[in-house]
């Protein structure tokens, strides 16, 4: 296949770019500026766009405006459906006249919703629960989408992910990584009930390659994990495992927690370390016959090398 993969020298492009050449394809790296990504092609207008998405059979697109925890935009909805909505849709018409056959869409399982109640996991046909404007996006533009293939007979693909984690991980991830192996105490041995689902890099990328060849993916949604799901305690555990400094737990009641949460105004990071947020797989797994090829250990593992203190 020739690929033309957006977002390339970001934290999923990189890696998947080099998979896909590693298996023989030519990839075709589509970036705003220079990176020194071998190939890269530079788009800063629908002419070079064009000239990029000449004899490529597929599309992956990963570039957009990704959450913002403290947006500072006036109007954040706005600014979601310029980087979400717009380039998806002009992406997509230009494959189309290009001759692309597939076009992969990386979402988000925030469409689904926030959090999952107990024993439930979310599905690719759920109702959306929409909660912020990067969720709205990003269901839009799978909407968009999904007319662009009814009107053109163009195959689009669409991935939600949960938190994805593997080497140069950063956010909150990277955070508790760094807390861990600085060996600082943490207050949640008590979050054992709750589950989260994840995926580790090497797992989305091996998904996203399938979902490029695989004649069952044509118009359809997954979901996407490791296969595993974990409590807080039990993620901190193997995270502390896979970086050689065990986790230092201690015991606070939940109730506590969230008291404090709510008072400081973060209710938010106590809904992400003691809710439940779990995606079911079983459809991708069936239709595509896939089965992560990376455990929750191994994924920590590469995660966890290095981590700066």
């Amino acid at each position: 296949m020739k690929v033309l993969v957006t977002g390339a020298s970001g934290f999923v492009g990189r890696v998947l770019c080099s998979d896909l050449v590693s298996h023989g394809h030519e990839v075709v790296p589509a970036v705003r500026r220079a990176c020194g990504i071998e190939g890269e092609r530079i788009i800063i207008d629908d002419e070079s766009l064009k000239v990029a998405l000449m004899g490529c059979d597929s599309i992956v697109h990963l570039a957009g405006r990704v959450h913002v925890m403290q947006d500072q935009e006036r109007d954040p909805l706005r600014a979601f459906r310029e980087a979400n909505v717009d380039s998806a849709l002009k992406l997509a018409n230009h494959a189309f006249y290009s001759g692309a056959r597939r076009f992969v869409l990386i979402s988000t399982v925030k469409v689904n919703g926030e959090e999952t109640r107990r024993e439930e996991s979310f599905q690719p046909d759920d109702e959306p629960a929409l909660r912020d404007p990067y969720a709205i996006s990003k269901w839009e533009a799978e909407q968009a989408l999904r007319q662009i293939a009814s009107e053109t007979g163009m195959e689009v693909v669409i991935i939600r992910p949960p938190l994805v984690y593997g080497p140069g991980v950063k956010a909150n991830f990277r955070s508790m990584m760094r807390w861990l192996a600085r060996g600082i105490p943490l207050p949640l041995a008590a979050a054992t009930e709750n589950r989260r689902s994840l995926v580790a890099l090497d797992n989305l990328v091996d998904l996203i390659v399938t979902c490029l060849k695989h004649p069952a993916a044509a118009n359809q949604t997954f979901m996407v994990s490791d296969g595993e799901d974990l409590s807080t305690a039990d993620l901190l555990r193997r995270m502390g495992e896979a970086q050689g400094t065990p986790a230092r737990l201690f015991y606070l009641p939940l109730a506590a927690l969230k008291f404090g949460a709510t008072l400081i105004g973060k209710q938010g990071i106590y809904q992400r370390l003691c809710g439940s947020l779990q995606v079911d797989i079983s459809k991708t797994s069936q239709l595509l016959d896939w089965t992560p090829p990376v455990s929750v250990d191994e994924g920590l593992r590469r995660a966890a090398m290095p981590v700066k203190l």
